[in-house]
């Protein structure tokens, strides 16, 4: 419930209480966690998704997926120290993203849009446009520094 007092500052601490910050590799887990990092959120989730796969063989082994996430938390702490941690398996990935940040008790989501060109991202589904059309909290979408459109 918004105060009537409020300003937008006060407005934009409680937005960054507690971002949910989801993760798909070390180097995307720094990178995320730096453009994250001027707007001081007060607490960070870092979210990895083991993506499973639907009665198929999984992409990746679980030993190698759990790996790859605690890489990632390590890299999100280099930025964000006292950065929780969370795993999540399941095969539709923004789901997931929906049900931790509900789970953790998220004010906002941040992310940062994975690379690729218009047509590799229609192809993978763009997972950046459910996120961002699906969700039920604020979702932070980051900058890229290192954006090719």
């Amino acid at each position: 419930m918004a105060v009537m007092n409020s300003t937008p500052a006060d407005e934009q601490r409680e937005l960054l209480a507690h971002v949910l910050l989801p993760v798909a590799h070390e180097e995307d887990a720094l990178a995320t966690a730096a453009a994250l990092e001027p707007y001081g959120p007060d607490r960070v989730t870092a979210l990895h998704v083991v993506e499973k796969a639907d009665g198929a063989p999984d992409k990746t082994p679980v030993e190698q997926s759990e790996e790859v996430a605690r890489e990632s938390y390590a890299a999100v702490r280099t930025v964000f120290p006292d950065a929780e941690d969370h795993t999540a398996y399941a095969r539709d990935v923004v789901g997931a993203i929906f049900d931790v940040a509900d789970d953790v008790g998220a004010t906002a989501i941040a992310y940062r849009a994975r690379g690729g060109n218009r047509l590799t991202r229609f192809l993978s589904g763009d997972l950046s446009i459910k996120l961002v059309s699906d969700a039920e909290c604020p979702v932070i979408a980051l900058p890229r520094e290192d954006s090719d459109e």
